[in-house]
């Protein structure tokens, strides 16, 4: 279990890491123009928000995986990521629209591999923090 979680600590990191190319690849600048400065900025410090929690998640299993795996502490925390990311694997599902990627090369790969990865993430912490 020490190398998946090394091996997750390196894939989120990575991932955090690609939140700062959100804005210019998906087109905030362009997208929202017409929305107001208090929601535009919310967007921004919610997605800055959001990458510095995987940063450090990932961060946490890089430098922390034997007490993850070996303590009564590191089970919860492993127990709560994993609660986290199947709850991020239900919203891959239910919280965004089939016509993001459906018919859609591209979009589609991207769907089934961040599917692929939630799972991974969710049965890893959920193995961790459930033994």
């Amino acid at each position: 279990m020490l190398v998946q979680l090394k091996i997750i600590g390196f894939l989120l990191v990575v991932l955090a890491l690609l939140h700062a190319a959100f804005a210019r690849y998906f087109n905030w600048r362009a997208e929202f123009a017409a929305v107001s400065l208090i929601n535009r900025q919310m967007m921004y410090v919610h997605t800055f928000f959001v990458a510095f929690t995987v940063l450090l998640i990932g961060l946490l299993c890089l430098t922390s995986a034997p007490e993850l795996v070996g303590t009564p502490l590191g089970h919860r925390l492993a127990l709560g990521c994993g609660v986290f990311w199947l709850a991020r694997l239900a919203i891959q599902f239910f919280g965004y629209s089939t016509q993001l990627w459906r018919g859609k090369r591209f979009e589609t790969a991207i769907h089934v591999v961040f599917s692929l990865l939630w799972t991974y993430l969710s049965a890893v912490f959920l193995w961790v923090g459930l033994n």
